[in-house]
Parts: C-alpha cells; structure tokens; sequence
C-alpha cells in the first residue's frame, strides 16, 4: 500500500462528548503542550500560543487523528506494522502497542540498515512504520522512506513532517502524553481489527502504557 493511499477524512468539529476520552484526560496528560518553537508544517494543528510561549496543539485534531491512524493501521497485517521509538518515554507505550495488537516493535536503539540490509540478522521488512519522533526516530524514517513503506509519526509542534504521511499531533516528549496517544491508538486499532467486543472489552489502562520514572 503506498502512501499515497491514505485517505483525509474532512475537517469537522468534534463534540466534547464524542472525543475518544474526556477533555480533561487529554489536558491532565499535557498531549496538547508543546514547545517554543514550530516548523511551518505544524501550524495547521496550532491552537493558541501560551503565555510563556509555548505553542499549544488542537487536542481535537489530536483526537480526529488518532482515528484516522487506527483506521489506515488497520488496513495492514498486525505483524507488518512496525513500531519505534528512540526516545525513552516512548519505548514502554511502543512496546505495549506492539505486544497489544500484534505488531513489532524495535524500541531502545535501532540498528541501521535493519529495514535495507538482508544481511543483518535484524532485518525485517514491515509495510508501515509508525514513529514516536520523526526527529530522533530519523534512521528508521530515512530507511522507510528509502524502501517506499508509508510513515504515521507522533509530532510535537517543532517537527519536520515532509517524510511523515499521517501526522498525530501531540507533545512526544511528555511520559505521560506518550503513554496517553498510545493507550488511544492501541485501543482504537483493536477496535478496527474487531478484536474490541462485549465479551472481549479493552482492559488496558494508561498506567500500563507509561514508562517508569
């Protein structure tokens, strides 16, 4: 599946009453924060500017996206997705969203070539990539990119996202943020794949999701 075959669904208003969680829970774990900087691509997902500075992001189109992510995950073999994440708090929710839903995670360090080089005992060959940061996940995006494998990546306000097809926007620095975006993702792909029923309800919770301090 290329890229390219990612559909936007239309911009709308969501209701509080119909966000994935309550507004306070996106608030409390600080997804919406970001930082003092932004790159051009980001400002589309900008709310306001605090008074420190510090850009806030849409937790809206936080939410809009996390479904949108679990819809085109989705469409993939569980075992094709690969999840990675660099960055220490993002390792723990990488690793749980993998173990969750079927999926391979290559969290702590990743070891280049592992997605271009056969030859390393590594090597696998995922259909898509899903990224904590595409800022310090680069060697992992940069190998995606070099095998045509589409990219969705968590981005705080400052990154780059000409290499990242499906953009979630949401503070990928913060413990528990991270945490939080995963729980939701992880839960709203189960649903998708229809392993979420009465019977056999998501028992997860966030604190399963975060890493230790």
């Amino acid at each position: 599946m290329a890229a390219n075959d990612i559909q936007e669904v239309p911009e709308q208003k969501i209701p509080d009453s119909e966000l994935l969680v309550p507004e306070d829970t996106y608030l409390t774990s600080g997804v919406h924060i970001g930082t003092q900087q932004k790159s051009a691509s980001m400002r589309k997902f900008i709310f306001k500017v605090r008074y420190d500075g510090l850009y806030v992001l849409d937790i809206k189109e936080t939410d809009r996206r996390i479904r949108l992510a679990a819809k085109f995950l989705s469409r993939f073999p569980p075992e094709k997705i690969l999840a990675v994440s660099q960055r220490q708090y993002g390792q723990r929710p990488a690793r749980v969203f993998a173990k969750t839903v079927g999926a391979v995670s290559f969290s702590e360090r990743f070891v280049p070539g592992c997605l271009t080089n056969p030859n390393l005992q590594e090597y696998f060959e995922p259909k898509v990539l899903l990224v904590a940061d595409p800022a310090t996940d680069q060697q992992a995006l940069s190998e995606a990119v070099n095998i045509g494998i589409p990219v969705v990546g968590l981005c705080d306000v400052n990154n780059e996202t000409r290499n990242v097809d499906l953009v979630i926007p949401a503070n990928n620095k913060g413990r528990v943020s991270l945490a939080t975006v995963y729980w939701l993702l992880t839960r709203e792909l189960l649903r998708e794949q229809g392993k979420i029923t009465a019977e056999s309800p998501y028992t997860l919770t966030l604190e399963d999701f975060q890493a230790p301090l």
